[in-house]
C-alpha cells in the first residue's frame, strides 16, 4: 500500500489486507511489498501505518513477515505475552491518535512461553513476575474452560488485552466509540503460520 492509500483505509479494509498477507505467508507465496529503496524514500518523511500490532516478543513470529507487509505498513509493539503497561499503551495511543491507524490487533500465539510460565506458576526471577501478574487473570478465566489450558489461556489473554485497549480512557475508548479505531484479538499458530481472528 502507498502512504496515500493507508491514510484513507478503513479498519475492515486493513484487516482484509492483513489476512490476505497472512494467506500468502501460509501458502509460501510472499510478495514482499514495500521493501524497495523507493519505498524507503517514500516513508522517510512520514509514516501512515494501516495497522497497529501488539505482538509477543517471541522470535518465531514477526508481524511484517507473517502478514507479508513492508516498510511503513505496520506499527509494531512487541513484548512477552503481548501485555500492556503505560509505556506500551502510550505507543499504541500515539499510533492510533497521531498516525491515524484504523486497526489495532492484539496478537497472541500458540505455545507462548510467557503464558506457559504463568500457567505453570512457581517462582519467577527478576522482572518476570510482572509479566505473569498481567497474564494471570486470563489464566484464571481459561481454567474454567475445557480443552488445552495453555491454548485457552493464550486466547483469553489476547481477548483480555483487546478489551482493556477498547476501554482505555481517554484516548483509545474515544477512538473506538467514534469508529476511528477497531480493536481485534488474534492468535498465530507457530505450527501452521495461520492467524486466526478471535
Amino acid at each position: 500500500m502507498s502512504t496515500d492509500t493507508t491514510a484513507t483505509i478503513t479498519s475492515d479494509q486493513a484487516l482484509k489486507e492483513l489476512m490476505g498477507g497472512n494467506e500468502r505467508f501460509v501458502a509460501s507465496n510472499l510478495t514482499h511489498p514495500n521493501q524497495s529503496a523507493s519505498r524507503r524514500s517514500e516513508v522517510a518523511g512520514g509514516q501512515h501505518p494501516f495497522a497497529i500490532i501488539l505482538a509477543c516478543a517471541d522470535s518465531r513470529l514477526s508481524p511484517e513477515i507473517i502478514f507479508d507487509q513492508g516498510l511503513g505498513d505496520l506499527f509494531v509493539i512487541r513484548v512477552a505475552g503481548n501485555i500492556i503497561d503505560d509505556a506500551i499503551l502510550g505507543s499504541i495511543e500515539y499510533a492510533a491518535a497521531h498516525l491515524h491507524s484504523p486497526l489495532m490487533v492484539v496478537l497472541g500465539h500458540s505455545n507462548c512461553g510467557a503464558v506457559g510460565a504463568t500457567v505453570a506458576g512457581g517462582d519467577l526471577e527478576g522482572h518476570l513476575p510482572s509479566l505473569a501478574q498481567a497474564i494471570q487473570p486470563a489464566v484464571e478465566e481459561a481454567k474454567n474452560q475445557g480443552g488445552d489450558l495453555l491454548d485457552n489461556a493464550v486466547r483469553a489473554n489476547a481477548k483480555m488485552v483487546a478489551e482493556q485497549l477498547k476501554s482505555s480512557e481517554p484516548v483509545l475508548a474515544n477512538l473506538v466509540s467514534t469508529g476511528q479505531l477497531k480493536v481485534v484479538a488474534a492468535r498465530y499458530s507457530l505450527e501452521t503460520g495461520k492467524v486466526e481472528v478471535l
